[in-house]
């Protein structure tokens, strides 16, 4: 298996991010249709992960706020290091364009993945969407620093 992270265009590669997002949030998390598009995603900058270099598998996106999210890997292609391969790319793309910090909202029951790539978890438990969330951070080393 050969896995591939690339720069998505969210018009060209809408499809793609479309099935990755729906089939982890909408149908396997019950996330509401409604809430899983939002006015950031035209922006965004989204990746996708590709699997045998045609196979897109995983998607996550970054905004010009630093904040990561809509990070999703389908069912067949998780615990593979896939998610942390994403994750890398948006922190270095975050360097890049010399953010300070990146944050995000995670389920709490991913904690400890993020945990283990830097990110420290502050403020109490809430709800998004009917999952339980916790505001992450990770300051960044950037050139300037």
């Amino acid at each position: 298996m050969t896995i591939s992270i690339h720069q998505a265009d969210f018009t060209a590669d809408f499809a793609d991010l479309k099935t990755i997002r729906e089939t982890v949030f909408v149908q396997e998390q019950g996330v509401p249709l409604a809430l899983e598009w939002d006015e950031h995603d035209a922006q965004a900058y989204h990746l996708l992960a590709i699997a045998n270099k045609h196979h897109p598998v995983a998607t996550a996106r970054l905004l010009e706020s630093g904040r990561i999210g809509r990070m999703a890997v389908l069912r067949e292609w998780r615990r593979q290091g896939i998610g942390s391969l994403l994750l890398k790319h948006l922190i270095n793309e975050a360097r890049a364009r010399e953010l300070t910090q990146v944050m995000l909202s995670a389920q709490v029951s991913a904690i400890p993945f993020y945990e283990r790539l830097g990110f420290a978890a502050s403020g109490d438990t809430y709800e998004d969407a009917g999952i339980p969330h916790r505001e992450m951070k990770l300051w960044l080393v950037t050139s300037k620093s």
